[in-house]
């Protein structure tokens, strides 16, 4: 039977998006496929955000309209009907699933205790464990209990089943009490109030004041804002007020005001507002606007008819979503989740037992939990590109490594502002500080002055980003190197090749790709740097796949590919196979290897019966190891599309310490996975 939770909360404005958005995630961490069902949604035709969210999620891929039950509509009209049309559309996603996420209504329609009725009763034909969120802000920890025991005891009259407690929106500090208050009512998680979560974004703002953009970048209008200044006072005393990510609400004739907000914003040593918002009407004269738009600015700038106090009222009483389009809502409320809720417990309470399976999904987040345990420190040279950001915000949010950028730190910073992004905690240096580069040059001269380097060549050569990445590794101060969405492979890795150079054993560079499949995860080696690497060449990569994978816990049964498999073949291009797999045997007898083998063989069980019924490794490899650049490049990008694999790389593998290189194609999972592995390699 499909196993399934059904998440509901009492009440309003209880956060229940962000326990949903947390449970989707561990499920997708836990099981192959996940199912989200919304018995009675807002509508059919999509704007639902709370389900547009979660099939966001990697791990499940319904379509919109498949995990819908009815509407509200449907449910006043005859709610009988309506019932039996729930349980029968819910059927036919668990069919399709592993796990279902049903997520309750949302207390838009009616009354709370005949809405936590129709969830109740829900709950009940559905036969699915209720997860049932309570908000704690603004109550004491007994309060808390009495609202969870009495909410339980309707759901165990209404013959649902209560499986587990959230207490969302905690009174920070609180935590201890309420943990104690509700001793033996399964609470999995107590939540704290997370301010940024119920932030508007700037565009609800605007919506709520009846606003028009003025002037400024419509895309930040999908920022959201970390609070509300009025603008009704002296410039001095305004300025000392504004905050990061403010917005400032001002009489629209007080041009004053207008210049000297848009200054302060584009000025170093000052914050990044959200947005000005101009009231009463008055638009400022198109010069003023010229004036504020000439000064390079990007800031919204949104005109409200209303008064101030009018406008204030309007802004103070929005409250903010967590909708898919904002990643760093996204990031926060995982990490949140992550933190805070036994998801130990909430796995046995759901007897959701980890499957044999290891999904992309599954591989990624292994991937980040193991970088989150080492605590690694890794440097990004590419400051200044908006993947970069957006995947320092993540990893930086969701605590999986410590960060430093390189580039100019003010304009790195207000570029995040404008992103909304969060890289606060990153630390950023510029690659031409005179100490570090002085520092630097010292180390690089010494270390090239067989080539003939000169002081002067070091101290330019230093600043160069890769280089100067690349030295602060050596230096000790950082952990490891993610470079290249902005730069050739060659200008990433020379620098190591140079300086780092390979750990000791290992004689050559090589790389691999991650391959995750349906179903399991694959090692390709070498795909990216060794054009036609020989025999001996072919066993280092190997026997360096073979440790690559051990790292990321895949157990190496190497297969050495060629067209021919076992003894059949002739030709130079099988003889260099069968030689390399010769030597690996020789230099790592402790490894399992055997070669050479068509791809079908070393993959496919069946055909390893046919054509290496005695082979180790046919039919089971986990290491395919390719006998040129031009094979291994097209295989993996052939299977990548046709399998709709994910490919994790290139990792580059042999040097002494972990640089890695990204496709100038990369896209922001791309970095957040390499740095990942990165770490995991420094560890």
């Amino acid at each position: 039977m499909t196993r399934s939770l059904y998440i509901t909360s009492p009440e309003g404005a209880s956060g229940k998006s962000t326990v949903a958005l947390g449970l989707t995630v561990l499920l997708g961490r836990t099981v192959g496929r996940v199912g989200i069902y919304r018995p009675v949604a807002r509508a059919e035709d999509g704007s639902d955000y709370v389900l547009s969210l979660l099939l966001d999620q990697d791990g499940t891929d319904l379509a919109y309209e498949d995990c819908i039950g009815v509407t509200y509509q449907d449910v006043h009209d005859d709610p009988e009907a309506a019932l039996a049309t729930i349980v029968s559309r819910y059927h036919a996603v668990a069919e399709r699933c592993d796990a279902v996420l049903v997520v309750g209504t949302d207390y838009t329609d009616v009354s709370g205790a005949v809405e936590f009725e129709i969830n109740g009763r829900i709950a009940a034909n559905l036969g699915s464990p209720v997860a049932l969120v309570v908000h704690g802000h603004g109550r004491s920890a007994e309060e808390i209990a009495r609202v969870v025991q009495q909410t339980s005891h309707e759901l165990r009259q209404l013959h649902a089943r209560p499986a587990a407690v959230f207490v969302n929106r905690c009174t920070p500090g609180q935590e201890a009490a309420v943990a104690t208050a509700l001793a033996g009512q399964n609470c999995v998680g107590i939540l704290p109030e997370e301010p940024l979560l119920s932030a508007p974004e700037l565009r609800q703002l605007a919506q709520a004041v009846d606003g028009e953009l003025l002037s400024g970048d419509q895309a930040l209008l999908a920022r959201e804002t970390r609070g509300l200044t009025v603008g009704a006072m002296t410039i001095p005393n305004l300025l000392d007020r504004i905050a990061e990510g403010t917005v400032v609400i001002t009489p629209g004739d007080r041009a004053d005001v207008l210049l000297a907000l848009v200054s302060a914003h584009v000025s170093e040593g000052f914050p990044s507002l959200a947005g000005i918002i101009l009231t009463g009407g008055l638009a400022p004269d198109p010069a003023v606007l010229r004036l504020a738009e000439g000064m390079g600015a990007t800031l919204p700038v949104i005109l409200s008819p209303h008064g101030t106090i009018e406008t204030v009222s309007r802004c103070s009483a929005t409250r903010g979503r967590l909708t898919r389009d904002n990643q760093l809502k996204v990031d926060t409320a995982v990490a949140l989740f992550d933190a805070h809720v036994d998801a130990a417990a909430l796995k046995s309470l759901l007897d959701l037992a980890r499957t044999d399976v290891v999904t992309p999904l599954m591989f990624e987040y292994d991937l980040l939990e193991r970088a989150r345990a080492l605590d690694r420190h890794i440097v990004l040279p590419e400051g200044d590109d908006d993947r970069i950001l957006r995947a320092a915000s993540t990893l930086l949010t969701r605590g999986v490594v410590r960060l430093t950028l390189l580039g100019d730190e003010p304009a790195i910073r207000s570029q995040a502002g404008e992103l909304g992004v969060d890289i606060s905690a990153a630390r950023v240096v510029s690659p031409g500080d005179p100490a570090m580069v002085e520092r630097f040059a010292k180390r690089y001269q010494a270390l090239r002055a067989h080539k003939g380097v000169t002081p002067e060549a070091a101290w330019d050569a230093v600043q160069d980003v890769s280089c100067f990445g690349t030295m602060m590794i050596l230096e000790g101060l950082a952990d490891g190197m993610v470079s290249g969405a902005a730069h050739t492979t060659a200008h990433t890795i020379t620098p190591a090749l140079q300086l780092v150079r390979t750990a000791p054993g290992v004689s050559l560079v090589s790389s691999v790709f991650l391959m995750c499949l349906a179903d399991r995860v694959l090692v390709y080696g070498d795909c990216a740097i060794n054009p036609d690497p020989d025999a001996s060449q072919l066993a280092d990569i190997a026997i360096s796949s073979a440790a690559t994978a051990s790292q990321f816990n895949i157990e190496p049964r190497i297969a050495m590919l060629s067209y021919s498999t076992g003894t059949s073949g002739r030709g130079e291009d099988v003889e260099k196979v069968r030689e390399a797999t010769r030597l690996v045997r020789e230099r790592a007898p402790e490894l399992v290897v055997d070669g050479p083998m068509q791809y079908d063989a070393a993959v496919d069980p069946d055909v390893a019966r046919s054509k290496a019924p005695d082979s180790p490794v046919a039919g089971r490899a986990t290491v395919l190891i390719f006998p040129d650049l031009n094979t291994g490049n097209n295989t993996y990008k052939a299977v990548q599309r046709s399998a709709r694999a994910v490919a994790v790389g290139p990792v580059l593998q042999g040097l002494n310490r972990p640089v890695n290189d990204l496709s100038r194609g990369a896209t922001v999972k791309d970095i957040i996975n390499t740095v990942a592995i990165t770490a995991i390699q420094a560890g």
